[in-house]
């Protein structure tokens, strides 16, 4: 007979909170955003929209913020940290993928993981085939912000430089000539099916760490980053809010880092003589 005492140990389901505690406002917020998409979906009357549930979440962003907690927000892949992370993609078939992947996603105006994991042949043109700089457009299909899929001018976005080079050299060493442009390599040189979102969460995070940039990085980082160094670069909001997509300006501002504020001369009106 077994005469040792039974564990008092707590066992907590996969994917549950393991501690007590108040969650992070985003997971709160988040919560109530899915319940609001439920209901409305379900074309159930939707309670997340009574004012009161609206009071109450003002009220509850106050207490987080008189208790010094604040939203999380990943680091911003602006464009020096971005380089030395694409340094460590180097010539073989999966660096040439990921280079490709995170030139794709932040030169084109800072894709969602979405909508780089669901990127296809069929939507990117190469423009001018002829001349002698490589240059493409690339036709947003499904998006957060396009639902239907409906055809748009504003979803063409473009791919020049540095980022049509290494989506051509990722199209040559691939042999992708349809179907999803950034996908799984198997042993051998093989390619599998097309990427995850999760996937291109994991390419950004692994390539940081190899590049040593320290911060916490995730996919949404390239967007961020793309919005924070143009504030850094003084691009007009207008045709930053071309490239990423964005119909509001409170949001894009809301991307804007207070290190792309640095280089402003209102900053330093002190020290100009």
């Amino acid at each position: 007979m077994n005469c040792r005492p039974r564990s008092t140990r707590r066992s907590w389901p996969t994917g549950t909170r393991q501690s007590w505690g108040w969650p992070a406002l985003n997971t709160l917020v988040h919560r109530v955003a899915v319940l609001s998409k439920a209901h409305q979906l379900a074309k159930e009357n939707n309670p997340c929209g009574d004012a009161l549930v609206r009071e109450l979440l003002g009220r509850t962003r106050r207490a987080y913020a008189q208790r010094g907690a604040r939203a999380h927000k990943q680091r911003a892949l602006t464009k020096d940290p971005l380089q030395a992370v694409l340094a460590t993609c180097d010539d073989t078939l999966r660096g040439k993928r990921d280079r490709a992947l995170l030139l794709f996603a932040w030169a084109s105006g800072g894709r969602r993981r979405s909508e780089v994991a669901g990127a296809t042949f069929e939507n990117l043109r190469r423009v001018n085939p002829h001349a002698c700089a490589i240059a493409y457009v690339y036709t947003l299909g499904h998006s957060k912000t396009n639902q239907t899929g409906a055809e748009r001018p504003e979803d063409v976005k473009p791919l020049v430089g540095s980022a049509a080079l290494a989506m051509q050299a990722w199209l040559a060493a691939s042999g992708i000539k349809e179907g999803a442009l950034f996908r799984r390599i198997r042993k051998g040189g093989h390619l599998g099916e097309p990427l995850a979102p999760a996937a291109v969460r994991d390419i950004v995070k692994e390539r940081c760490v190899l590049a040593g940039v320290e911060g916490d990085f995730s996919a949404h980082s390239l967007r961020a980053g793309f919005v924070t160094e143009s504030g850094r670069q003084a691009m007009s909001l207008p045709e930053t809010m071309a490239m990423t997509g964005h119909h509001s300006v409170t949001t894009v501002m809301g991307y804007f880092r207070a290190e792309s504020s640095l280089g402003s001369k209102a900053s330093r009106m002190l020290d100009d003589e």
